[in-house]
């Protein structure tokens, strides 16, 4: 299989999967157990692709999270107020991540582990959806930063592969009291500083000496990522306006039973 197809394959995976909470980690761990580049080439093309996904967000919700050029004074102020939020919810993650991020990416990121958290998560996603018929914080104003940092807390689970940073941020949310849209709509927020503070990491620490070759299957890479990311950005939250997340839930039980029952058979 060619490099490029590789690269296009693994972006759409990622760009599928980013900002649903299914763990696009999860999916890329499981996908290059089949198909993958060398090993510090795919740490390096795992990395890039993401920040080809949060660039989807930064469009996707552009009104949303950019303050400048506004003449409305209230519109600019509760745009400073999200980031001022987001940062807030960051915080847990960063100083984690930086404690602990490489002895969980020795222990944790195989097969096993993956499949077992999207089992567990599934389930969690699936009890915590049906009690939340109506959440009570119904607008991303409503969210004040004690639940804003409570949720980065809970955020930091998806460190343990096939969590799912979405998941893990989307069900602490709505456990708090958040709405479905609610809840989705922060995790996309989150995603963006959480996302580039663990990219940034991973690039300086896989470094950037990269040939011609290797740049433009890296760019073909994070294209995909972008465009694919950006279309299920879209459908999501069309989505979860009228239907609720068990069908992700159950998704992620039967995809961890099935990589469960494979690497018990055949490694």
């Amino acid at each position: 299989m060619s490099d490029v197809l590789i690269s296009v394959i693994l972006g759409i995976v990622e760009g599928l999967t980013e900002f649903l909470p299914v763990s696009s980690t999860g999916h890329l761990i499981i996908v290059n157990q089949f198909i993958s580049f060398s090993d510090e080439f795919t740490k390096m093309f795992d990395v890039v692709i993401q920040l080809g996904a949060i660039l989807s967000v930064i469009v996707y919700f552009w009104d949303k999270l950019c303050p400048f050029g506004r003449k409305n004074i209230l519109a600019r102020r509760r745009i400073i107020n999200l980031w001022q939020k987001t940062i807030i919810g960051v915080i847990p993650a960063l100083i984690i991540g930086a404690l602990a991020a490489d002895y969980i990416e020795e222990l944790l990121f195989n097969p096993t582990t993956v499949a077992i958290a999207l089992i567990v998560g599934g389930i969690i996603l699936i009890l915590v959806d049906r009690d939340n018929k109506r959440g009570s914080i119904n607008s991303i104003d409503m969210l004040d930063y004690k639940t804003a940092f409570i949720i980065g807390i809970i955020q930091c689970l998806a460190m343990i592969p096939g969590t799912s940073r979405s998941a893990s941020t989307i069900i602490g949310a709505m456990f708090l009291g958040a709405s479905r849209v609610v809840a989705a709509e922060f995790s996309f927020f989150l995603a963006i500083p959480t996302m580039v503070a663990a990219s940034g990491y991973s690039l300086l620490k896989v470094g950037f000496n990269l040939t011609p070759d290797e740049l433009k299957i890296l760019g073909i890479g994070f294209g995909v990522s972008f465009i694919v990311a950006l279309i299920v950005i879209s459908v999501f939250m069309n989505y979860i306006k009228r239907k609720s997340f068990k069908v992700f839930g159950y998704y992620r039980i039967v995809l961890g039973a099935l990589v469960l029952g494979y690497f018990a058979y055949f490694k």
